[in-house]
């Protein structure tokens, strides 16, 4: 059994929402609050991962904090 919702997504967002919105029984205030975590946590991981690795191992590539 998935212990997220983000397990649950597929290539349909019309379906995630609805996906995400069950998971927290119609509540949107802990659906939004959910994902702002995953968020967070995801930022997280990246400046982790761009402080850990070097130029020369991500071949210049470098992370990106906002949809282009």
């Amino acid at each position: 059994m998935p212990s997220s919702p983000a397990e649950l997504l597929s290539e349909q967002p019309g379906a995630d929402v609805e996906l995400v919105l069950a998971w927290h029984h119609g509540d949107a205030r802990a659906a939004i609050a959910t994902l702002l975590e995953d968020c967070r946590h995801l930022r997280q991981q990246m400046a982790l991962t761009e402080a850990s690795s070097s130029v020369g191992f991500t071949r210049g590539w470098r992370p990106a904090y906002e949809r282009p």
